[in-house]
């Protein structure tokens, strides 16, 4: 699928004349895949988690956030996918338009798939995530180490999925969302928030 394709959705909710959202002129996709991790003081404060793939970010909501402690299961409902310069959003979506609300890069950096069949070769990426599992490894900021994706409800619209640190040493849950810092400029969703209306 083209990435025009890919985008009809996401370009389909937005109104790219009010909200500072990039709308997706095809970004370059560099060596190595990106993820990013957003914070989105929308109708609900949530974490967006993105992953690249091919021309497009595959994206997540994830109402807890990522967490780095293997113990931790976090549900990821499964959003439109975003354009790849979407990675580096942060800003205010105007009220009334679609995700209206304060969003801040909290992570970003690259990943490695370790996605293999039964015999041990590797996976296509896209393709062990249409299959319903995908393993890989995040490098960020803040990420780091094995993390895996797993569909357990799969419907056309109630499609759920599970984001699991995968073994390692126990670590940190994750942080309260309204402290957490963006890895982009240092400030927080309020800092965010209120430099926009200062504007």
């Amino acid at each position: 699928m083209g990435e025009k394709d890919r985008l009809r959705v996401y370009r389909g909710k937005r109104d790219f004349g009010r909200t500072g959202e990039p709308a997706g002129r095809g970004g370059s996709a560099g060596d190595e895949p990106r993820f990013v991790v957003q914070i989105h003081d929308a109708r609900t404060l949530h974490f967006d988690f993105r992953l690249q793939v091919d021309d497009a970010l595959k994206s997540w909501s994830i109402p807890k956030g990522p967490s780095a402690d293997p113990k931790d299961k976090r549900l990821a409902m499964p959003t439109e996918d975003h354009p790849l310069e979407y990675e580096e959003f942060e800003g205010v979506i105007p009220a009334g338009e679609y995700g209206g609300g304060t969003v801040i890069v909290w992570d970003h950096g690259t990943y490695e798939p370790l996605s293999h069949d039964r015999k041990g070769r590797p996976v296509d990426f896209g393709e062990s995530l249409e299959r319903g599992h995908a393993r890989f490894r995040l490098n960020g900021s803040k990420l780091h180490g094995e993390y895996a994706l797993t569909r357990f409800r799969g419907g056309a619209d109630d499609e759920a999925w599970l984001l699991v640190k995968a073994g390692g040493a126990q670590g940190r849950g994750t942080p309260d969302p309204r402290r957490a810092r963006s890895v982009r400029s240092g400030r927080t969703l309020g800092q965010v928030a209120a430099d926009v209306r200062e504007d």
